[in-house]
């Protein structure tokens, strides 16, 4: 039933696919660019269609390609995985995430008890780097948590919740601020489109004078220093509903007029397709999905 299958062909594409380099296959595949081409011109020739459009200094998936790559990735994973169950003294699950540090500190790390008590044999290692992960180059990388508006139409993904921006301070701060303009915390995002006008639009829907009046502004790198600085007194931050949950839960921070919202972006999990199949990664992605239902915000 198999015996036509080019698989040392198939297994080449598979690589050079997920990396996007004909000589980034060849180094993972210990042999030489020049094989890999030939393997791939090969598979080309059995399949009658072209599989890569060859540019001059890159190599990108024709559709053909792309149909190829998803399916054949997601089954050479499920044996790989396959054969690993059948390894003696084979060592426990382990699962590496990539996601923001603001998201792995204000929500996800205060949760992980509960998915390490559910899922004891399964090792978890955080990804904080701020750089955007390429999941199809970077295959030390099961999963990542997004925070963007954007689709990713190429990745299997579970939508987890939609945000709003609000005002929070610490109890006494709030307090404060309808008796004077209190200073005002922000943070300085790495992709801007997402946090731009924030507190001008908040100020304009609850019809406050704060940026036009004696209010000072505070920014800080990362939300978490925000939250910090917000908790530690410094004057009234415009955060994130869903990463600001925690502190509100422990009535570190307050809202101030919490009627008063405004649109943030949305939180999803991603991964490779065919990569769910993964015991360690259909763990997490379930209980993912089980917290953010238990938080109140899941779409």
């Amino acid at each position: 039933m198999f015996a036509a299958l080019p698989l040392t062909a198939l297994r080449a594409f598979e690589s050079a696919s997920r990396l996007l380099s004909f000589k980034a296959a060849a180094h993972e595949l210990s042999v030489s660019p020049t094989a890999v081409s030939h393997q791939i011109r090969a598979l080309e020739t059995w399949l009658g269609v072209p599989l890569f459009e060859r540019l001059p200094r890159q190599v990108r998936l024709t559709a053909g390609g792309e149909r190829l790559f998803h399916s054949l990735h997601g089954a050479l994973l499920e044996v790989a995985q396959s054969v690993d169950t059948l390894r003696p003294q084979r060592s426990a699950g382990s699962l590496t995430l990539s996601t923001t540090p603001a998201f792995a500190t204000l929500w996800l790390v205060p949760r992980l008890g509960r998915f390490y008590a559910a899922h004891p044999g399964i090792s978890l290692r955080l990804d904080t780097n701020c750089d955007v992960v390429d999941l199809r180059q970077d295959a030390s990388i099961d999963l990542v948590i997004r925070y963007s508006l954007d689709d990713y139409l190429n990745l299997y993904g579970l939508c987890l919740f939609d945000e709003r921006f609000a005002v929070y301070g610490s109890p006494e701060q709030v307090a404060l601020a309808s008796e004077r303009p209190p200073t005002l915390i922000s943070v300085r995002w790495h992709n801007s489109k997402l946090y731009a006008l924030g507190w001008q639009a908040w100020c304009a829907k609850a019809g406050e004078d704060w940026l036009q009046s004696d209010s000072s502004m505070r920014e800080y790198d990362e939300e978490h220093y925000a939250l910090q600085a917000a908790i530690a007194g410094q004057g009234l931050a415009l955060a994130s509903n869903i990463l600001v949950s925690e502190s509100v839960a422990s009535g570190l921070l307050v809202p101030y007029r919490p009627q008063v919202s405004v649109d943030g972006a949305g939180y999803s999990a991603l991964c490779v397709p065919g990569r769910e199949r993964h015991p360690p990664v259909r763990a997490f992605f379930q209980w993912l999905q089980e917290e953010a239902r238990l938080s109140g915000h899941a779409l």
